[in-house]
């Protein structure tokens, strides 16, 4: 049997240095280049000490964990136990997942008989399995086992940080009250040009059963106004609330919402809960979010006091602040 040393130390080199790497990822730790390396070094070097029969007592529970001690001083330094016990918990985390990704795709690729071939007893009754992965399925399989893993996480990260800017919107017109999940878009400037009062946006499909039957199903196709215009022959209840708000669209050229004017709209973040009566909320014919995680978009200056008044309002007490708007 011919064994190629340097190719399983490059080897190894590449899948140490891809674990340390994605460790500090997730932990969020900026990597100095040459600690990096010799610590991948330092893993690859105690592979290749298994074909030296002297050294076999190195391979026991103790040394393996000692060394990614070793491995994991080297990348990251020493700032404290509570640190470093998260930095390795990770690491062996992403180890287990690269691990099981590996011996999972592999006897998912396997049929029946190769399957039992690798199985056979012992003497004593039990049961032991013969495990053959070619370097080059474990080489590939490794590495999209970890970008699968980067994936998963970096979405799971994103849908976190969207929590965040997640609340709860309640909209009262006389003594209707429409509800929803909102988030609150810190890049939304809209406004009505001649109140200046900011624009919450909702999906129209909240409304349906409130707006005139003849509107149904064409406010997204449809101009505003010409709907407007057709209120001469329906009578809306909420006609003298209606608002047309010019905006210009990403790549698209100034359009006009259907905006209406409510008696109060209230945004709860959290512990906190905003109200204001100062605000309108547009109309709008599609659908928000694909994933249906929200169905309203919070104008920022409805909750701009959030961050810099939530510790504040959570000591006191308060639960309700209001907001004006000028």
């Amino acid at each position: 049997m011919v064994v190629y040393v340097d190719l399983i130390f490059l080897t190894n080199l590449c899948i140490d240095g891809a674990l340390i790497g994605l460790t500090a990822w997730m932990r969020s730790i900026k990597l100095v280049w040459w600690r990096w390396l010799l610590s991948a070094v330092v893993g690859a070097l105690y592979v290749v000490m298994m074909f030296v029969p002297e050294l076999e007592f190195m391979f026991t529970f103790l040394i393996k964990f000692g060394l990614s001690l070793v491995m994991l001083s080297i990348a990251f330094g020493f700032k404290g136990l509570q640190t470093f016990v998260r930095t390795l918990g990770t690491f062996y985390v992403i180890n287990f997942v690269a691990a099981g990704g590996i011996l999972g795709m592999h006897y998912m690729l396997q049929n029946s008989g190769e399957i039992f071939n690798g199985i056979w007893f012992t003497t004593s009754g039990g049961m032991s399995f013969d495990l053959k992965i070619a370097f080059w399925f474990t080489f590939i399989v490794f590495f999209t086992v970890l970008f699968l893993f980067k994936v998963v996480q970096n979405s799971k990260r994103k849908t976190d940080r969207m929590t965040t800017y997640l609340g709860r919107v309640e909209v009262v017109i006389d003594e209707v009250s429409v509800t929803c999940t909102g988030l609150v878009d810190t890049g939304n400037q809209l406004t009505d040009p001649l109140s200046r009062l900011p624009v919450m946006v909702m999906e129209v499909s909240l409304w349906q059963d409130l707006l005139p039957e003849a509107w149904k199903g064409r406010l997204k196709d449809e101009t505003p106004d010409n709907l407007i215009m057709e209120l001469d022959q329906e009578q809306f209840r909420w006609q003298d609330r209606l608002r047309l708000v010019p905006f210009r669209g990403i790549n698209k050229g100034t359009a006009f919402m259907l905006a209406i004017r409510p008696d109060l709209v209230r945004v709860s973040l959290g512990e906190i809960c905003y109200e204001t009566t100062k605000v309108l909320v547009g109309l709008d014919g599609g659908v928000l979010s694909s994933e249906g995680k929200y169905r309203a978009v919070i104008h920022p200056e409805l909750v701009s006091e959030a961050v810099s008044t939530q510790s504040t309002a959570l000591t006191v007490g308060a639960t309700e602040k209001p907001l004006n708007v000028v």
